[in-house]
């Protein structure tokens, strides 16, 4: 039998690359088997190195929100590849872009661009402890903020513990300055507070988590948030590098109605390029050098050839706002044919929703926060993404991701991606 390419890739690329991939979940350690090596992609579809096609439901873990190689994206960076790739020098765009994220996010008066998500949450946190004179945050069991060391923290066997490191490498030292609440927990959050009175900088979350699986917030959850940061004068962040410019135009602060004091950007920001940003208050960003003494510099910030894919992005979604009521239909047809077939099928999986991001997880139980999610059976969710994948349809190698939906899918591909699952869990069940 031939080996296919991808798994000649995969093993040759163990010997130069840790584990073969350049980031952990790619490896398919969660799911079985090994990755897929693509070759190429476009619309709704990846193809692998064997050219076979997938309608594909991550697009690139957000950005593609329009689907892949979507040819206004791909003209405006060849377009602006003509005049060079980089220039370590501000151009114009780098402001045009700034302006409009500014009027597009409710928290945003000013803007940093740096190169990806970790950048961008790793800055947020020291900006909010120059700006505050404090060394303590507080972040949310099961939120990913990127693999900076502070953020890299577990919580113990209590609701609320003082943080332990959850990676080699990470220093107790650095561990002791995180606080860790459950998700959608107030009360957790207050005993913080109290205890760590007048020492808490920040408290940082997703306010729409994608990173343990999608899980929505209670009502209430936010706003009281806001109220508890107002008044202990805590910098509220919230990292929308997953939601902001997905959920609608303001991202989930705009859907939900509450405005943090600071904000981080990435994925849709930079049209499939490496981009995230940071940005808030006036009075906050004001701390950032050269404005203020709070350090951090990026040689290849504000990258002419990203800007000109995110501010092609940004342009069209600004001006399309049709596409936030599109994406959503995709994401009510997807997640009520899951339910309907499920319900057909006597399972009582939970499926959690919201605008174009959606999560299957094998529990019966409800899932709002990061215990709720890890009742989840994983060997399980393992068999469906095999199933799922022997059908053409690729998922996120983790039960503990978010799907991202894009407008390239039709209702003709909508269709194919419900009877193959109703082909997976007949076939795995």
């Amino acid at each position: 039998m031939q080996i296919s390419e991808s798994k000649r890739l995969f093993a040759h690329a163990k010997n130069f690359i840790p584990g073969g991939v350049n980031s952990p979940v790619r490896a398919f350690r969660a799911v079985g088997g090994e990755p897929i090596f693509i070759k190429r992609a476009d619309g709704a579809f990846i193809y692998d190195e064997d050219d076979n096609a997938y309608i594909e439901l991550i697009n690139s873990w957000g950005p593609m929100i329009l689907g892949h190689n979507h040819p206004m994206i791909r003209e405006a960076v060849i377009k602006a590849m003509e005049n060079g790739t980089s220039f370590g020098a501000p151009t114009a765009r780098e402001v045009e872009i700034a302006e409009l994220i500014v009027s597009m996010v409710p928290s945003v008066e000013k803007v940093r661009m740096v190169n990806s998500g970790t950048e961008a949450t790793m800055s947020a946190i020291r900006v909010a402890r120059g700006y505050t004179g404090r060394d303590k945050f507080i972040k949310m069991e099961g939120h990913y903020h990127g693999h900076g060391d502070s953020f890299l923290i577990s919580a113990g066997s209590g609701a609320i513990t003082m943080g332990h490191p959850d990676s080699p490498g990470v220093t107790v030292g650095t561990a002791k300055d995180t606080l860790l609440a459950p998700y959608n927990d107030l009360e957790a959050i207050e005993r913080l507070v109290e205890s760590n009175k007048g020492e808490i900088a920040a408290l940082i979350l997703e306010p729409v988590p994608g990173n343990m699986g999608l899980t929505l917030p209670l009502p209430g959850y936010l706003e009281g948030l806001r109220e508890i940061c107002t008044r202990e004068g805590i910098v509220l962040i919230f990292d929308e590098v997953m939601t902001g410019f997905r959920l609608s135009i303001g991202g989930a602060q705009e859907l939900f109605g509450v405005t943090p004091d600071m904000t981080t950007l990435g994925k849709i920001i930079g049209g499939g390029m490496p981009v995230g940003a940071y940005g808030g208050k006036k009075e906050i960003m004001e701390f950032v050098s050269p404005a203020g003494p709070v350090y951090q510099a990026g040689t290849l910030s504000g990258n002419p050839i990203a800007m000109a894919a995110g501010l092609t992005m940004l342009n069209y979604l600004n001006s399309h706002p049709e596409v936030y009521a599109r994406l959503s239909g995709i994401g009510r047809s997807i997640a009520e044919g899951i339910t309907k077939i499920n319900h057909n099928l006597d399972l009582n999986y939970t499926i959690n929703h919201l605008g174009s991001m959606y999560s299957l997880f094998f529990t019966n139980e409800p899932v709002t926060d990061f215990e709720s999610a890890k009742k989840s059976d994983t060997e399980l969710f393992g068999k469906y993404f095999q199933a799922m994948l022997k059908r053409g349809v690729y998922l996120a190698p983790s039960q503990f991701e978010s799907l991202f939906l894009s407008t390239a899918l039709t209702d003709d591909l909508v269709g194919k991606i419900l009877q193959a699952h109703e082909e997976s869990m007949k076939d795995i069940l």
